[in-house]
């Protein structure tokens, strides 16, 4: 048995966030039952790159049953507040107010159906000063400042990733993990609000904080702000190499074995992070001298064997044949579809992982 085998989730979802979140809850065992709009969700829009379907929608959506709800008349919102009432989880991403303005509002929600779960999900939140304005992923990595720490010194740059929605997404999820183990203990469910800006605010606390200590970050590439060295180096072969030295002792093992330099694991400009990432230039230009010595496989076997973290810089080809790279097999309208597998593994209990939906493959607003 599944853990959230028997849970029914009613997901009025589109594009990302919310996706996330619900496919995670349809992966444990729920019962995911996705009101789509007449037109359907628009991320089914995005891309033709799954077999003729969208990426996003082939990721984020299997397991879930679609069901076509015209919530704009009276009786798709009936339909809707049906299949509420059969629910243990609401999440919805609607523009803030729109349930209340459909009579389903938190208030009236948590009085009739108190042990229901809703969490909603908003681009600033219920209020506040920006609460009405649209937010899509980047628009949220611009005004959060995340971009202005991503990428090269030219300017700021998206991460590569829609790494907004997913964290929003994995949030809402743990939220309603928490929600519905409060409810195991209460019998009470909850009303969760999650805004994608507040997301991003609390993942940048690091960098927000050492901006208000003085040490406003530098956008580096692939470099490390507060360690050194931490980056990219050019072997001889044109292969590069990303390393990560953590400790002082780590650097010690470096300057012995790749640099064959020991003699600057004793020098005060490099003994220590602090000495390093003040002479960073040095550091680098010695690290890459090592480097340049050696081959890529000439520097890995190096590396693994001193204990040393690295990384290849590798491409969409790269992780495509990556040795590591799980994939499963989930089923769609236009015929299977291999991707990445889900990150958490549970040992002898392994998940299959449903189809994704047509639009309306479950029913519509008139006839359920």
């Amino acid at each position: 048995m599944q853990a959230l085998e028997g849970l029914t989730v009613v997901a009025v979802e589109q594009a990302v966030a919310a996706p996330f979140a619900t496919s995670r809850l349809a992966d444990a065992g729920a019962r995911v039952v996705k009101v789509e709009r007449p037109e359907g969700d628009f991320a089914r829009g995005y891309d033709d790159a799954a077999n003729g379907e969208a990426s996003y929608f082939v990721w984020l959506n299997r397991g879930k049953e679609s069901v076509v709800v015209d919530l704009a008349t009276d009786a798709g919102r009936a339909r809707l507040e049906e299949l509420i009432a059969g629910a243990d989880v609401l999440v919805q991403n609607l523009k803030p107010g729109a349930l209340e303005r459909m009579g389903l509002g938190p208030d009236r929600l948590r009085t009739e159906y108190p042990r229901l779960v809703l969490c909603s999900i908003s681009g600033y939140g219920e209020d506040g000063p920006m609460a009405q304005r649209k937010a899509y992923d980047l628009l949220i990595q611009a005004e959060s400042g995340l971009a202005s720490i991503t990428g090269g010194p030219d300017g700021p740059a998206r991460v590569g990733v829609s790494v907004v929605d997913i964290a929003t997404g994995a949030t809402a999820h743990a939220a309603i993990l928490e929600a519905l183990i409060r409810r195991g203990v209460t019998g009470e469910g909850a009303d969760i609000r999650i805004s994608m800006f507040d997301v991003m605010a609390d993942w940048l606390t690091v960098p927000l904080l050492n901006h208000e200590a003085g040490y406003t970050p530098q956008r580096m590439g692939l470099a490390h702000p507060s360690i050194a060295p931490y980056g990219v180096f050019d072997c001889t072969c044109g292969g590069q190499i990303l390393i990560s030295i953590q400790s002082d002792r780590e650097w010690r093992v470096l300057c012995g074995h790749l640099l064959a330099r020991p003699e600057m694991a004793e020098d005060a400009r490099f003994a220590t992070n602090v000495a390093r990432v003040r002479h960073r230039a040095e550091t680098d230009a010695a690290v890459a001298e090592g480097f340049a010595s050696h081959t890529v496989q000439e520097a890995e076997a190096i590396l693994d064997a001193a204990g040393i973290a690295f990384a290849r810089v590798n491409d969409m080809a790269g992780l495509a044949a990556h040795p590591h790279l799980r994939r499963v097999t989930v089923d769609t309208a236009c015929g299977p579809v291999r991707y990445p597998a889900p990150a958490a593994v549970f040992d002898g209990a392994p998940r299959g992982l449903g189809p994704v939906p047509g639009l309306g493959q479950h029913g519509s607003g008139r006839d359920g």
